[in-house]
């Protein structure tokens, strides 16, 4: 609760969201401690996309990925996104450990991104745990269609596994390439705030939307 206070952020992306029991009233008590609420998000898959209070939510979806046999269930929670006059879709994704349902699964949700989108004439934003490098193909993939917010304009080291001891960049937020990346990575919270609330850091990024 700590870390998504002090980022201050208008839209946060949660992957490994409260589940099973009473996962509704799990979410809806974190966001409401954040000061914030639950825009979009469902229980399979653990994603979800919480606002804060200058937001405007204009429309939320949540999907399940192709299932694999043997692999954890997987989704995509997308929420669009008015803020100061700029329209967005923005996604949250947590990509599997095997490397074949990762592709699969990040192409998969760049289509119902681009869709969502679409529809709503917003730029999109994604926020993923990819469980991959961004030397990876599903992160080689996201990053040729949307800019890898840190690579365009870095904040601190970029790393985010494990919280405590952070070697692996792992995470990432991508956003359309009309939008300009004002600055991406890190957070500004304790230490020791960091390491309890999660066993990833968090991808923080100030974006704007190009006229």
């Amino acid at each position: 609760m700590r870390v998504i206070t002090a980022m201050r952020a208008d839209v946060v992306c949660v992957q490994e969201a409260p589940r099973l029991p009473n996962w509704r009233a799990r979410r809806r008590d974190l966001a409401a401690r954040c000061g914030l609420r639950v825009a979009a998000g469902r229980r399979l898959g653990g994603v979800a996309v919480l606002t804060g209070p200058r937001v405007r939510v204009l429309h939320a979806e949540s999907h399940v990925l192709r299932v694999f046999a043997g692999l954890e269930i997987r989704g995509l929670a997308v929420a669009v996104v008015e803020v100061e006059g700029a329209r967005l879709a923005v996604g949250s994704l947590h990509l599997d450990l095997d490397g074949p349902a990762r592709f699969r699964h990040a192409a998969e949700a760049m289509a119902l991104m681009r869709g969502v989108a679409g529809r709503f004439g917003a730029e999109i934003v994604l926020g993923a745990d990819l469980n991959e490098h961004a030397h990876q193909p599903a992160w080689r993939y996201l990053a040729a269609q949307l800019t890898d917010c840190y690579a365009e304009a870095p904040d601190g080291d970029g790393l985010t596994f494990t919280a405590r001891r952070p070697q692996h960049r792992i995470d990432a937020l991508f956003a359309a390439r009309g939008m300009r990346v004002i600055s991406c990575g890190r957070a500004d919270a304790s230490k020791a705030d960091l390491a309890e609330a999660s066993d990833h850091l968090p991808v923080l990024a100030e974006l704007r939307v190009v006229p």
